[in-house]
């Protein structure tokens, strides 16, 4: 299932006050969320007023949300969620919702903190989770962990259009596209030229050598015949 760009989709016509808390809250991404109809969240119905909406306290698990009354005295509710990106950050909280049957108060799908490039998609209960489903024609998160402390390690699915569970498959964050630097070509190597052969100079021919020799050879012999004869 593509989770991509889900804040886009399913918003409604339902108004909704937004009152991000101050910066020193950003560990829990507390937020202030005022309804003026009724809307729905897994478990719980609530009326037209405002809550506040917080991660639970965990290093270990940070999709799991709080809902609180408007003076944080009472937990409204505990869910389970499943992380929910979009490739670019936004500066203010996003909510969005699921269409519901005729009759039926929207159910509130997710939930963006202010410069978050990820948010909360909430899971609801199967029976729930098979309604919205075959409204919307998505397959939709759902889990039946009810407390914390189940939470942490409770396992997620997804129920199709047609009322089937199936493994949940999450989306990987989207990686920022990196420049990358032109292609230098490079000159082609010019070929080097073949070695010229290293050639010993020539020697002169050995004939004249040779009849030099036999000329000293005939001299000799005539002045020997000289000193014989006289």
């Amino acid at each position: 299932m593509n989770r991509f760009l889900m804040a886009v989709a399913s918003i409604g016509l339902i108004s909704v006050g937004l009152t991000p808390a101050a910066r020193a809250d950003e560990w829990n991404k507390k937020t202030t969320l005022t309804v003026n109809e009724t809307i729905q969240v897994p478990n719980k119905v609530l009326p037209p007023g405002t809550y506040v909406m917080k991660l639970l306290d965990s290093a270990s698990n940070r999709h799991v949300v709080q809902i609180f009354n408007e003076d944080e005295s009472e937990l409204q509710t505990t869910i389970l969620a499943i992380p929910n990106y979009r490739l670019e950050p936004r500066g203010e909280t996003v909510f969005t919702f699921w269409e519901m049957p005729p009759g039926q108060p929207k159910a509130l799908r997710a939930w963006f903190y202010p410069g978050d490039n990820f948010g909360q998609e909430f899971a609801y209960p199967k029976t729930k989770a098979i309604t919205i489903a075959a409204t919307a024609h998505v397959e939709v998160p759902t889990t039946e962990a009810l407390i914390p402390a189940e939470m942490v390690t409770a396992p997620i699915e997804e129920v199709t259009p047609e009322g089937k569970e199936v493994p949940i498959v999450e989306a990987e964050q989207p990686a920022r596209a990196v420049p990358t630097a032109p292609a230098v070509e490079l000159p082609a190597a010019t070929p080097a030229l073949p070695a010229a052969p290293i050639e010993l100079p020539k020697t002169a021919s050995p004939y004249p050598a040779i009849g030099l020799v036999g000329a000293l050879a005939l001299l000799v012999f005539a002045v020997l015949r000289v000193v014989r004869t006289s």
